[in-house]
């Protein structure tokens, strides 16, 4: 093979890697700012201390709009809230883990539920 050729072989391949790692980082870092974003709205704004909070994933989903944030408080672990912070931040709704189906949990004993305004 020709310097040429290896050298067209190597742009290449890093160009087909690029286009693989593009969408992959811009998902991952885009799932990490919606948790930073509830997170820092959890603390500042509704004044949840970090003790307070077991968990604050960023999602990225199929549906509209595609990247949400899921938090789950110590104090309820069977219940997922759905926050949605694209310009502002809001609490969408919540789902009940499979064991919080089978305690019964129902939507008025929820801790940390805001209604939709």
């Amino acid at each position: 093979m020709t310097t040429k050729i290896k050298i067209l072989i190597i742009i290449v391949g890093i160009l087909v890697t690029a286009l693989v790692i593009t969408p992959v980082a811009y998902v991952q870092v885009n799932k990490i700012k919606y948790a930073n974003r509830v997170t820092n709205y959890l603390i500042e704004e509704k004044k949840y201390s970090r003790e307070e909070i077991a968990s604050v994933k960023g999602v990225w989903g199929i549906k509209l709009p595609p990247f949400y944030a899921v938090v789950i408080f110590k104090d309820e672990p069977d219940v997922e809230y759905v926050y949605f912070a694209h310009n502002e931040v809001l609490q969408f709704s919540h789902r009940l883990t499979q064991e919080g189906r089978e305690k019964g949990i129902t939507k008025s004993e929820l801790k940390h539920f805001v209604p939709l305004e």
